[in-house]
């Protein structure tokens, strides 16, 4: 059930971000619940930092003739015109803005005439994680990021720029773009080792025995793992193009840092393709454990059936009320003082007979047995 209504919430909410059919290029509407925008703005360059919060658009203007590089940080969607009205001052391409707004988009790369558009998506850690959509519009002395929720993975980018750590003052918007890319890459690993532990227990509980809900939470795990795939795979795509091939606004000494971030993205594939392993493992595993369980019961049952049958025998010949003074070969053990215990004794050697040879031959008792 839980499976189930996770699939059709994700459905549901795709359809609903979609632009209406038939809509012209370029127009978009907001989501109705998408987050109020707010917007943070880091102006620096080797003699200083500016950091400030921004209400008026028109404050944007006298800080990028001031400063080298700009970084405007949009976090929340709600707001159509503060999205139109950063679109006409940074000359963002209304296809820009619009996948911007619509959050369905898969991670991609895209060169308009002043500024290079980008788009990944940042996985969010919870039970089940989420991801939301980040883009990027790279102009020559700016950089501009959209977020659809508060709360991201870029502080401790935002510390080097305070502090003036490594080149990032020295450089310009493309290394601020490289950092907070592989910010959002690296991201992935924590988030994905903390799904190989829950694999990893789930495993060690399928090993101890079959349970009930272990079949939903394998599903729910392999479906977690298919919704991660429709990020990461995107990704590796992106971070080639970004690598290999030549942008106007990315330098070729930022493309030998963007390789390393390419090669990040190539080792969560290859983590993912193992994850996915892991879950159809655990799958047959389960069924497999399941089967073995299944058979243990079986034999068990035949088992027992097994050593009735001889008995159920003796038993019934020695129902069928023979007279032993019509003859002689009518079981004399009737009028015998000791024929019912000297009856209960053939069954139960009977018995005993039959389970030492099941114990022998290994049906029953150690697996490591049998043969």
């Amino acid at each position: 059930m839980r499976l189930a209504a996770e699939r059709r919430n994700w459905a549901t909410e795709l359809f609903m971000h979609r632009e209406t059919p038939g809509a012209p290029p370029g127009k978009f509407v907001v989501d109705p619940v998408a987050h109020a925008t707010e917007i943070r703005v880091m102006c620096y360059g080797t003699e200083g930092l500016v950091e400030q919060s921004v209400d008026s658009l028109d404050v944007l203007e006298e800080l990028r003739d001031r400063w080298p590089v700009m970084w405007v940080d949009v976090v929340g969607l709600g707001d159509p015109k503060m999205l139109n009205g950063l679109a006409a001052r940074f000359d963002i391409h209304p296809l820009a803005i619009e996948d911007v707004a619509n959050t369905h988009q898969r991670p991609k790369v895209e060169e308009y005439e002043n500024l290079t558009f980008l788009v990944i998506r940042q996985m969010e850690e919870g039970d089940p994680p989420n991801s939301e959509q980040i883009s990027f519009c790279l102009g020559k002395e700016f950089l501009v990021t959209f977020q659809e929720h508060p709360g991201d993975c870029w502080e401790t980018v935002r510390k080097r720029i305070r502090e003036a750590r490594g080149r990032i003052r020295n450089a310009g918007p493309d290394y601020l773009l490289y950092a907070l890319l592989d910010a959002v890459v690296d991201h992935y690993f924590p988030v994905l080792e903390d799904y190989v532990e829950r694999a990893e227990k789930l495993e060690d509980e399928i090993l101890e025995g079959p349970g009930r809900t272990q079949m939903a939470r394998i599903q729910a795990l392999k479906h977690e793992f298919l919704s991660i795939r429709r990020d990461i795979w995107p990704l590796r795509e992106m971070t080639m193009v970004l690598a290999r091939e030549k942008l106007p606004h990315v330098t070729a000494e930022m493309r030998t840092y963007l390789r390393d971030c390419h090669d990040h993205a190539m080792q969560l594939v290859d983590l993912l393709e193992s994850m996915r392993e892991l879950g159809s493992g655990l799958m047959d595993m389960y069924l497999s454990n399941l089967s073995h369980r299944n058979n243990d019961v079986m034999k068990m049952l035949t088992v027992i059936a097994t050593i009735f049958i001889p008995l159920t025998f003796i038993a019934g010949i020695y129902g069928m009320n023979f007279d032993h003074d019509v003859s002689a070969f009518n079981m004399p053990e009737l009028h015998w003082a000791y024929g019912y215990p000297f009856v209960l004794g053939i069954m139960l050697a009977v018995a005993l007979v039959l389970l030492s040879y099941f114990a022998r031959k290994g049906w029953i008792g150690a697996r490591d047995k049998l043969r």
